[in-house]
């Protein structure tokens, strides 16, 4: 059997992520692979780095530089989140990301983004945390209408969460039976039906599938927690999720914020690591 790690976005939710991750990696979790959608991606992907703290580190100290995230980095990129800064500068030089210990480290991980043409999911298989990766980093998590499509291999893609909020997917095709799903929603919590996508945004009319995909997103997503549930109850997955909702805004910037959060992820894993460590001897157990 093999033991994979599922990671869902959800922007600044993504700070209960990071708090869970930490204590995972704290008390030495492994896994055979993980998948991230979205801001489990960008934040994720320091599980497979082992650079626990890292995540929380670069918010609170850059999350007010309008290189960041800003209106400012908007108007002039096209990016509310600046990609050259968030991409490249802050990996490589600000708050450098371990890409050494990325590449040499056996776990598989999985990036998810949105094809823009087909309003589908497609995985990538991260490499060395090189520049290819961060494209697809940043494609998984380039929100509609305030991202630029990012461009790879003659194909543009934007936020894996518009077409698969959990990614699930992959892990299946990929043959893990076993899995941790870090949630940002509390149990219970679902989707009220969304509503049509208005017709004369430029994104809607240019990109009808993409249109298509966000228009049902609702019913995707909910699909995706009723399979959760199901197959929690069988035991062939275990959940980690916010005892409550976490009252935390997608482009939150206070730093008090975003700190409260990732406690509530530390708190939430701590409680749960002993279940976690459990289930995860178990699943060796039966290979």
């Amino acid at each position: 059997m093999k033991t994979g790690l599922i990671l869902e976005g959800g922007a600044m939710r993504g700070m209960f992520t990071c708090g869970a991750l930490d204590v995972m990696m704290e008390h030495g979790l492994r896994f055979d692979g993980a998948a991230g959608i979205s801001a489990g991606a960008v934040f994720g992907c320091n599980i497979k780095s082992r650079q626990a703290g890292r995540a929380l580190r670069y918010n609170l100290k850059y999350i007010g530089d309008p290189r960041y995230c800003s209106l400012r980095s908007l108007l002039k990129t096209g990016d509310l989140y600046g990609a050259d800064f968030c991409y490249r500068e802050l990996p490589e030089t600000l708050d450098p990301f371990d890409r050494e210990t990325f590449r040499t480290d056996p776990m598989a991980f999985y990036v998810g983004a949105t094809d823009i043409d087909t309003g589908r999911i497609v995985y990538h298989l991260c490499a060395d945390g090189g520049k290819e990766d961060m494209r697809w980093l940043r494609a998984s998590a380039s929100m509609p209408f305030v991202s630029r499509p990012v461009e790879i291999g003659g194909r543009r893609y934007l936020d894996g969460g518009i077409a698969e909020a959990v990614p699930l997917s992959v892990m299946e095709r990929e043959g893990y039976d076993r899995c941790v799903l870090i949630l940002t929603r509390p149990r219970g919590y679902r989707k009220e039906k969304s509503r049509p996508l208005p017709h004369f945004l430029p994104t809607v009319r240019r990109y009808p599938a993409l249109g298509k995909a966000m228009a049902a997103r609702s019913e995707m997503y909910n699909a995706q927690m009723d399979w959760i549930d199901r197959a929690e109850k069988e035991g062939r997955i275990l959940t980690v999720r916010p005892p409550r909702p976490l009252g935390i805004r997608r482009t939150e910037k206070r730093k008090e914020e975003l700190e409260r959060v990732y406690r509530i992820g530390r708190e939430t894993m701590e409680q749960a690591i002993a279940g976690t460590e459990d289930f995860l001897r178990r699943m060796e157990g039966g290979r």
